[in-house]
């Protein structure tokens, strides 16, 4: 799975943007949840700004919203939390028919079109956004893994942004070992890197209650809230602990529009001043028991 050509660096280093690191670009001892809600597919296009990248289809106009939060132990830039919210995705000159994408991902371009990606630290945010495009940018974020549930919860600019919550499985059995594709808008240019990663996995599948997703007033998110998100998740996932391998390839197109656009996007000058800080923002305020922001998923059951 992980290609020769990265397992040949081991032993190397880079300098990149004045971020030194140790080859390949991996981490270690790194718990993870996800879950994965149904979504109007044809909302989501909306959102998504290349022509070329279209929500990838379950059945009828069903896509999926992808919820993943790494808390990562040991990496070249120390720990950090990074908080992903995603459309699952194809990449093509037409949307792909329902299903097969997941099947066969390398056909279709199956991965995940990135709408937002907070991290703990700010060389997080001068790697992952300089380097590889992501949209990253520092907010306030924990990983809490309790008894019962595992939960992320984040903040910004003083307001609850999102808080996922998933029940723990009793055991992480499924051994998993696959790569990933994330699609991401920078620079007026999609950019699409993978990352490789193995660990074992518990999971449910098409469980009622088994997540629980809270949609703050922060408005940088206020577009979620016309996806239709389904009360109740397809998929919910912990790992206790993987190890990852981002990919040093990357390829990118330019942004194409039905007209000349007139809004510059971000670009490079939103990570040419940033240092290679580790330190965290504060923790996020916990949410008080009357709290209303949107909640789209049932409490979970235990």
């Amino acid at each position: 799975m992980i290609p020769q050509r990265l397992k040949q660096q081991t032993g190397l280093y880079a300098l990149v943007d004045g971020i030194p690191f140790q080859l390949p670009v991996n981490s270690e001892q790194t718990p993870a949840l996800m879950a994965v809600f149904p979504i109007n597919a044809d909302r989501a296009k909306e959102l998504i700004l290349a022509k070329e990248v279209h929500p990838l289809r379950l059945w009828n106009n069903q896509g999926l919203l992808v919820i993943t939060v790494i808390n990562y132990q040991i990496t070249d830039i120390g720990k950090y939390i990074e908080f992903s919210i995603a459309i699952a995705c194809t990449h093509g000159a037409k949307p792909a028919p329902p299903l097969l994408p997941g099947l066969l991902m390398q056909q279709y371009g199956t991965g995940q079109y990135v709408l937002d990606l907070p991290v703990s630290t700010e060389i997080s945010v001068k790697g992952g956004k300089g380097i590889w495009g992501m949209p990253k940018h520092q907010a306030n974020l924990d990983f809490v893994i309790g008894d019962r549930t595992v939960s992320s919860q984040y903040d910004l600019d003083g307001q609850l942004v999102m808080k996922i919550e998933v029940a723990k499985p009793a055991k992480a059995w499924f051994p998993l070992k696959m790569g990933a594709a994330n699609y991401c808008a920078f620079r007026g240019m999609l950019m699409k890197s993978v990352i490789y990663f193995q660990g074992k996995l518990g999971f449910s599948l098409f469980k009622p209650g088994s997540a629980k997703l809270t949609i703050g007033d922060h408005p940088r998110i206020q577009s979620l809230k016309h996806l239709e998100i389904s009360p109740e998740p397809i998929f919910t996932g912990f790992f206790p602990e993987i190890t990852g391998m981002l990919d040093d390839h990357l390829e990118s197109w330019f942004l194409g529009y039905d007209t000349p656009p007139t809004q510059q996007p971000e670009g490079l000058e939103s990570v040419v001043n940033l240092g290679l800080g580790q330190e965290w923002l504060p923790a996020p305020k916990a949410l008080p028991k009357d709290d209303q922001a949107e909640m789209y998923v049932v409490p979970i059951k235990n």
